[in-house]
C-alpha cells in the first residue's frame, strides 16, 4: 500500500492507483472532460489538474495519469489549481462555445468570461472517441492525424472505414458533439447522428414493462401508456 496526504487527510491506496482514484474515494470532486471510467488516461483537457508537493516544490500535474507514490501531499482545489482550471475552462469555451457539456463546466466552476479569440471548433481534441473506439469497440476505425494546429481526428485518407460499426458510441462520448446540432442552415438542422436502428433495451422480450435505461437515450424513444 501507498500512503500520502490528500488535502490534509491521510490515504493509503494500492499500488498503480492515480490521484483522480484516490481523491475521488475520499469524496473529493475533480472535474474531466477527457477522462471515462473503463477507458486508458489520456491527460489531454488538463481539467483534472492537481498541486503536488515534494519536499520544498511544487506542481501541477494531471491528476488521471499521474501515479500515487509514497509521501505525496497533494491538493485538489488550491489557489494554484482553481486559477489554471478556470483558463483552461476559457480557452475550451474559445474552441467550443456551444457545446453544452463545456458550458455546465463553465457554470460550475464560476467561469463568467472568456478572454481568447473566439472559434467554433467541432473538436477539442481530447481523443475519447478514439480511445473508445479502439479500447471498447475494437476497432481502430478512427485514429490522429497530423501534428500540432493541423492535428484532427478521422478515418485513414478521409475514407469511410470498412471496420466502423456504425454504433454511435463516438459521438456519444464526445463532449463537443452538440456543436453538430445547433446549425442554422436548413440542409444541416437534422443530424440524424444520435440515432440508432435498434433499441438498447435487450430485455425488452422479457419485461414488458421495461423501459430504456440509457441517459441520455440514443436511441429510443419509449412512452408509458
Amino acid at each position: 500500500m501507498i500512503s500520502l496526504k490528500i488535502n490534509g487527510l491521510n490515504v493509503s491506496v494500492e499500488e498503480g492507483t492515480t490521484l483522480l482514484e484516490a481523491a475521488r474515494f475520499l469524496g473529493f470532486p475533480v472535474p474531466t472532460l477527457c477522462h471515462t471510467d473503463g477507458l486508458t488516461p489520456y491527460g489531454a483537457c488538463r481539467l483534472c489538474v492537481v498541486e503536488i508537493r515534494q519536499g520544498s516544490k511544487s506542481r501541477l500535474v494531471t491528476s488521471c495519469t499521474y501515479p500515487a507514490e509514497e509521501g505525496l501531499i497533494v491538493r485538489t482545489a488550491s489557489e494554484r489549481v482553481v486559477k489554471a482550471r478556470k483558463i483552461i475552462i476559457e480557452l475550451l469555451l474559445a474552441s467550443c462555445p456551444q457545446s453544452k457539456t463545456i458550458q455546465d463546466l463553465a457554470s460550475a466552476h464560476n467561469v463568467r468570461r472568456q478572454r481568447f479569440r473566439q472559434e467554433y471548433e467541432d473538436c477539442i481534441l481530447c481523443g475519447l472517441c478514439v480511445r473508445y473506439c479502439e479500447e471498447q469497440m475494437m476497432a481502430k476505425a478512427i485514429g490522429f492525424r497530423g501534428r500540432g494546429e493541423n492535428r484532427s481526428i478521422g478515418t485513414p485518407f478521409d475514407v469511410p472505414s470498412d471496420v466502423c460499426r456504425l454504433c454511435g458510441g463516438c459521438m456519444y462520448v464526445c463532449p463537443a458533439c452538440q456543436l453538430r446540432c445547433t446549425y442554422t442552415e436548413p440542409e444541416k438542422a437534422v443530424c440524424g447522428g444520435c440515432a440508432n436502428l435498434s433499441p438498447p433495451c435487450i430485455e425488452k422480450e422479457k419485461f414488458d414493462d421495461m423501459m430504456c435505461y440509457m441517459d441520455p437515450c440514443v436511441a429510443c424513444e419509449i412512452k408509458k401508456d
